[in-house]
């Protein structure tokens, strides 16, 4: 097993040095889901809630959240985004919507915390837009999909 980098010799946190790593083509998509009631989903389809676009607004919320990573998480690099994408799929047979993120970069570090941050928040916006007529969603299953790019290479989540 690997050990963790954010840890000195002497077992102290600290940001780990990419600067002798090279840039290279990164990316990395995660997906999560938010189960609600159906009636709830149904508003959501309909583009009639009074808040606005579910959706539309979620999606600019997670495209935020990739971009302010490392304000968020403590020892993450603030990266120069190349590409942020947010895909959002109402489930009617499972009464959710499924959400999907890539996020790439050319540089020294993965984007693997971004993706997840952009899938978490966006699920998160909905929750929030929701929760006057639903506050029993629940948010589920949020997990890296695929990673590509740096010393490590390629990772491919098993399907189940």
């Amino acid at each position: 097993m690997s050990k963790l980098t954010h840890f000195n010799q002497s077992g102290e946190a600290h940001m780990v040095d990419v600067g002798d790593k090279q840039d290279t083509q990164r990316v990395a998509v995660t997906e999560g889901r938010i189960v609600m009631l159906p009636e709830t989903l149904a508003l959501i389809q309909r583009g009639d809630h009074k808040k606005g676009d579910v959706l539309g607004i979620a999606r600019v919320a997670g495209i935020m959240a990739a971009k302010k990573t490392a304000e968020l998480i403590p020892l993450c690099h603030p990266l120069a985004l190349t590409h942020v994408s947010i895909d959002l799929t109402p489930e009617p047979d499972r009464s959710s919507v499924y959400c999907v993120a890539t996020v790439k970069t050319r540089g020294q570090t993965g984007v693997e915390m971004e993706s997840l941050c952009a899938t978490q928040v966006a699920l998160l916006t909905i929750y929030d837009m929701c929760k006057a007529v639903d506050r029993g969603m629940t948010i589920d299953g949020v997990q890296l999909l695929e990673k590509a790019g740096g010393k490590s290479g390629h990772w491919m989540r098993n399907p189940m």
